[in-house]
């Protein structure tokens, strides 16, 4: 069968374009090889700006957050009461809904994953295959099957291990209690952060940080002394996350957990500033959407505002019958502000007056409500990082 478009990936960026595009009545394959039932590796954080921008979001099964607890390194405490919530969502939940909404509009979901080894153009578009034998034909070729493309790959080449970041950690029940803050801890000497994200019927906790930083066995320890805090803190014992010393009761505490926790990893594109500016997402008859095409956050690693972004911006560039004005389109939107970030990476996670910027950054928001706010907006995805140094110090240095 000849289609229009064949888009491999079904995460938020596949499926959303596929709706789009299938709903002004293109003929679209979306080729879902997750196996059934596996959801990806992510926290499952959308942003206040993104609701805002899709509010049909909110009809996904999952929880909205109005309140998060941030932690310095060494553990200092800003509690923030966000003017617009943000919404956490299992990411099984979560895709099954986006995709259910393409196959409604007229996508054709096809539960096989295209082989990148196996895809050859043709005189009339492209030809894809899965390792299955199947075959199917398509004009244009839309590449959003995450971080490890093949796809991308194949078109614009592998990223460096420095334009990567790992994504790690365990999903683990409720506390007894069921008093369950949601949590971003800055790392004590890592670049990065972890996180705790209570969930409908479970918590996320994970660790992000750089390729390059990457070191397992320490890192798994800091997340294990974090998590085994977090169940502390809810049955109302004032700990710090990062605490190595094992007392019995941790002890207990962790090897029932370890019983009941199930791990998960993933990769996630956190380009440095050079490659935002050569790296292409489009040619005459292809494009790549989401993390396919390097699309998150650099500094905290979220990608799923700049997913359904790409595949509004392509779906739009491609309906108006110019799909190459696509690279242009999410340069104007939204490229700045990625590039931006990958500036400030290095600075977020450095040295400020003596001690970690994050440190320094909540110090001055536990003690300034315009700094405090500034941060909130940030964390909701309001505040953006080109002016962010400027809302922070006029902010800073406005009266209390």
């Amino acid at each position: 069968m000849q289609y229009d478009l064949l888009i491999a990936g079904a995460g938020p960026a596949g499926s959303f374009a596929a709706e789009l595009l299938a709903k002004r009545g293109a003929k679209v394959a979306l080729f879902d090889g997750r196996p059934e039932g596996e959801p990806k590796a992510c926290g499952g954080g959308v942003t206040a700006k993104a609701l805002r921008a899709w509010p049909q979001l909110l009809n996904a099964v999952g929880r909205t957050i109005d309140e998060l607890d941030l932690y310095s390194p060494s553990s200092k405490r800003l509690h923030l009461v966000l003017d617009e919530p943000f919404a956490i969502y299992s990411r099984l939940a979560f895709d099954c809904y986006l995709r259910d909404r393409a196959r409604d509009a007229g996508a054709q979901i096809i539960s096989e994953k295209i082989s990148a080894r196996k895809l050859k153009r043709t005189d009339d578009g492209w030809l894809a295959k899965s390792d299955n034998g199947g075959e199917w034909r398509g004009s244009f070729l839309v590449g959003a099957e995450g971080a490890n493309s093949g796809i991308a790959k194949r078109l614009v080449g592998p990223l460096p291990p420095s334009d990567m970041e790992v994504a790690f950690g365990y999903r683990a029940p409720l506390p007894a209690k069921n008093v369950a803050p949601t949590v971003v801890a800055f790392l004590p000497g890592w670049v990065g952060y972890a996180w705790a994200f209570p969930r409908p019927d479970h918590i996320s906790f994970g660790i992000a940080t750089t390729q390059d930083a990457f070191e397992h066995q320490p890192l798994d320890d800091l997340l294990w002394q974090f998590m085994t805090g977090y169940y502390q803190q809810s049955e109302g014992e004032q700990v710090k996350f990062w605490q190595a010393e094992t007392t019995p009761e941790r002890a207990r505490l962790q090897a029932r957990l370890r019983t009941i926790a199930e791990r998960y990893a993933a990769r996630i594109p956190g380009l440095a500033a050079q490659t935002w500016d050569k790296r292409k997402a489009c040619g005459a008859d292809w494009a790549l959407l989401g993390d396919a095409a390097g699309f998150a956050d650099p500094v905290t690693g979220e990608g799923i505002y700049y997913a359904l972004r790409s595949a509004e911006l392509f779906a739009a560039a491609y309906l108006r019958g110019e799909p190459m004005t696509y690279e242009s389109s999410w340069r104007a939107d939204f490229g700045a502000e990625l590039r931006r970030a990958a500036q400030m990476r290095r600075g977020f996670y450095g040295n400020f007056w003596g001690a970690p910027f994050t440190e320094r950054m909540i110090e001055f928001a536990r003690g300034h409500r315009g700094v405090k706010r500034v941060l909130g907006n940030l964390v909701a995805g309001e505040q953006g990082y080109v002016d962010l140094k400027k809302k922070l110090v006029k902010s800073a240095f406005r009266p209390i």
